[in-house]
């Protein structure tokens, strides 16, 4: 009698691969990045080849989160304390053997690829520190906090010395995102906000005392000081530090209601907004799409916050929660900060706007960040089942 032995059609055979995966946040995904290529579009039609290759990167980082997802989170949690001395390895070679480009000495030749290892410890920092509190867990002391301010601290001066304030700020936030889910006590986070608080303030009323020529900030390098006092008052210099913020600013107010149409934008179109596809592509975003195109994006980012916010308090472990609530937030401060300095609140620090600005490093560290979170939610939705 013949065995007939019947193989499963390939959709089924592929199915446990997509199988568990949280419809929302891909649904929010997709809809932030088709608006980033509808945007791009607009902001290099004048540059051939730059959409294609924001396409490129963009489906390179959809391949790096579909793999990503495919990755169980107890093999992260093995893969923390490596991925984090590597990084912390890495970065001390850059310190010694690293490219300098543009007065920053930020990247490694490793022969094949040239990379910057601050993006690595973007994903490093928050799985460490998720690591140390998970395996910490039940026996927490002021001592461990302690210990996590250093992890945090090491990698955090290295990126700033290179120079790269922005990254530094990003990469330390996520590690503080961890420490306040881990359970660090109010006490001893009100004292530093009042004093960075009175810092602001500070600043703002001896703006014209310390923004003088030849008035040496200790802590700061010179082009970061000219940033900070550009924020404070960026007609003081308008054709000079000024000029971005200052066009970017009135891209966003000739956006209007409405907007002025995809490809009518007077400011982006005419090459007043500089860095248009990168750093300042908000500013192209709101003038062609207007002050409700704004809401609808902004809409976007909430949307995917709340979803992942939701994934980290579910997650069945500490190690997780604290990675998904990290990895999370991290998002929320990418895009603030860069819509804070393309609008003029916050000094220009060179972060870009995740789904939308041009870059092919930053787009496959989103995409394998948002894959964490997506294998985070599937551990859980396939244990349930």
């Amino acid at each position: 009698m013949a065995v007939v032995i019947q193989t499963p059609p390939l959709w089924r055979r592929a199915l446990p691969l997509v199988q568990g995966f949280d419809g929302p946040l891909l649904l929010a995904i997709a809809f932030l990045s088709a608006l980033g290529l509808l945007t791009m579009y607009s902001a290099a039609f004048e540059m051939p080849g730059r959409f294609d290759l924001h396409v490129r990167n963009l489906l390179i980082a959809a391949g790096v989160l579909f793999v990503v997802a495919q990755i169980p989170p107890q093999r992260w949690l093995a893969l923390a304390a490596p991925l984090y001395l590597l990084g912390v390895a890495l970065l001390l070679a850059v310190e010694l053997v690293g490219i300098e480009r543009n007065g920053s000495q930020r990247w490694l030749d490793l022969g094949l690829i040239v990379m910057q290892p601050s993006e690595l410890m973007k994903l490093a920092m928050p799985l460490m520190l998720a690591w140390w509190f998970h395996k910490r867990e039940g026996q927490l002391s002021g001592r461990d906090f302690v210990v996590a301010a250093v992890i945090v601290a090491v990698p955090t001066a290295l990126i700033l010395n290179q120079p790269d304030l922005g990254t530094s700020l990003l990469i330390a936030s996520s590690g503080l995102f961890v420490i306040y889910f881990a359970g660090l006590s109010w006490k001893l986070i009100v004292p530093p906000a009042l004093l960075g608080l009175a810092g602001i303030v500070a600043l703002v009323w001896m703006e014209p005392h310390w923004c003088r020529p030849g008035v040496d900030w200790v802590l700061l390098h010179d082009y970061q000081k000219v940033r900070v006092c550009t924020l404070l008052n960026p007609t003081a210099d308008p054709l000079g530090s000024g000029f971005h913020i200052i066009q970017s600013m009135i891209a966003i107010g000739s956006g209007g209601l409405w907007g002025q149409g995809l490809l009518q934008g007077t400011q982006t179109q005419l090459d007043f907004v500089l860095e248009r596809t990168t750093d300042f592509i908000f500013a192209a975003y709101a003038e062609e799409f207007g002050f409700l195109g704004v809401l609808l994006l902004l809409g976007g980012y909430f949307y995917l916050v709340w979803r992942g916010l939701k994934i980290a308090v579910e997650a069945p472990t500490l190690f997780t929660r604290l990675l998904a609530g990290a990895l999370t937030l991290v998002h929320f401060v990418y895009a603030f900060v860069n819509i804070g300095m393309v609008s003029g609140i916050l000094p220009v620090v060179g972060l870009p706007l995740p789904f939308l600005s041009f870059g092919g490093t930053a787009m496959v560290t989103l995409g394998a960040s948002l894959g964490i979170l997506l294998a985070i939610a599937r551990a859980k939705r396939l244990n349930q089942s």
